[in-house]
């Protein structure tokens, strides 16, 4: 087993490892979990959110012990990173990660539980969301900043940013942190990084307007693009099920 506390939480890590021991059967589950899952547990008073990551196979097993950072690990060190360049994110607490001869066995990242609040996808689907739009600009105010320090998001979906209005102020605490990448982006790169957002033209013009006006861009041009990259995403979509239905009638070897 290996493990890395935040400074200070190593004071909880015995019953930290408790919870992860009885983690199939304990803590308030949220969310579906079909593919990795997600508990609320309380400890000394105070909620934590533990996330387990879904078992790999064989291969990714071995990869993941020798090769590559879990998704664990990933997890906690890109939560310190963006807390240390201002960016908000739940306050990451430790990582767990457990091996065998083969490889990674489970991996577990153990972050402070937000209080109930809305995400960026209940802004969306909502029309009357109170300041919807000042909140979408917001948002793509967040994304200009994380593009100009050289981080892209991967899972730029709208569930996985929190938002918490904070002395007037709309704070995204962004989660599901394990898929970034580091590198400088030019305007064409950064749009595409809206491809998994949504496909609503009303706050896809938002987005482009007040993106073009941090980049010195038109706000037609950043449309064009992120309209290309949701619709690309689209298709990758379609062809992935299309393939998933007809691999389903294939004989078995």
């Amino acid at each position: 087993m290996e493990r890395f506390y935040a400074d200070g939480y190593e004071l909880i890590e015995n019953q930290i490892l408790i919870k992860i021991k009885n983690f199939k059967k304990d803590g308030a589950q949220i969310g579906p979990g079909l593919r990795n899952i997600v508990k609320v547990f309380e400890i000394d008073g105070e909620k934590f959110n533990f996330k387990s990551f879904k078992q790999h196979n064989v291969v990714n097993r071995h990869v993941y012990k020798y090769y590559r950072k879990s998704k664990a690990k990933r997890s906690f060190e890109y939560a310190q990173m963006l807390l240390n360049k201002g960016f908000h994110t739940p306050e990451p607490i430790a990582y767990v990660e457990n091996f065998d001869f083969w490889g990674l066995t489970s991996s577990y990242y153990i972050s402070r539980q937000l209080e109930e609040c809305p995400t960026l996808m209940d802004v969306i689907v909502n029309h009357s969301f109170p300041e919807r739009e000042q909140i979408i600009r917001d948002y793509a105010n967040l994304m200009f900043n994380l593009h100009e320090q050289g981080i892209e998001f991967l899972d730029n979906a709208p569930g996985n940013f929190m938002i918490k209005n904070e002395n007037g102020v709309n704070r995204f605490y962004m989660v599901d942190l394990n898929r970034m990448s580091f590198h400088e982006m030019d305007l064409d790169k950064r749009l595409k990084n809206f491809a998994r957002l949504t496909s609503d033209q009303e706050v896809m013009r938002i987005i482009s307007d007040e993106y073009a006006k941090l980049s010195k861009s038109t706000p037609e041009y950043c449309y064009n693009k992120i309209n290309q990259a949701i619709n690309g995403m689209v298709r990758k979509r379609k062809i992935k099920k299309i393939l998933k239905f007809y691999k389903f009638f294939l004989p078995k070897r």
